[in-house]
């Protein structure tokens, strides 16, 4: 279904590490996905409790990572990964290429947003509004 870099799942270790420390109860990681225009899906990650039903449920070196059946065919063969540099640090989510990008004329510019890449909570400046 998709794919996870050692460096993004030693950081999910250490974050969910982190929150049980805390008292909080962590499943896993939830992956979710919106369509979205010219640049590709949307993404989106929160930190879950459990698994609800139907989601599939893939485990990475005990990281588990949680996706809904309706982000399924946006996520299918998405490539997550953790970076950090100068400029930023966060999570990294790559689209595959067989995902469908949407078409007309949305206002996407150059660089990251026309690559189908986002971090974390970006909304990659795709002037799509509303989504």
């Amino acid at each position: 279904m998709l794919t996870l870099t050692d460096t993004a799942r030693g950081k999910l270790e250490e974050v969910i590490s982190q929150q049980t420390q805390h008292g909080a109860k962590v499943f896993g990681l939830r992956l979710m996905a919106q369509a979205g225009c010219c640049s590709g899906p949307r993404f989106g990650m929160a930190l879950a409790e459990h698994a609800e039903e139907g989601d599939w449920v893939g485990e990475f070196g005990g990281v588990k990572v949680l996706v809904d059946a309706e982000s399924a065919p946006l996520v299918q063969g998405a490539h997550i990964d953790y970076v950090e540099t100068l400029e930023r640090s966060g999570f990294m989510i790559q689209a595959s290429e067989s995902v469908p990008k949407g078409g007309g004329t949305c206002g996407c510019q150059s660089g990251e947003a026309a690559s189908g890449e986002h971090s974390h909570g970006s909304g990659g400046g795709c002037g799509c509004g509303g989504h």
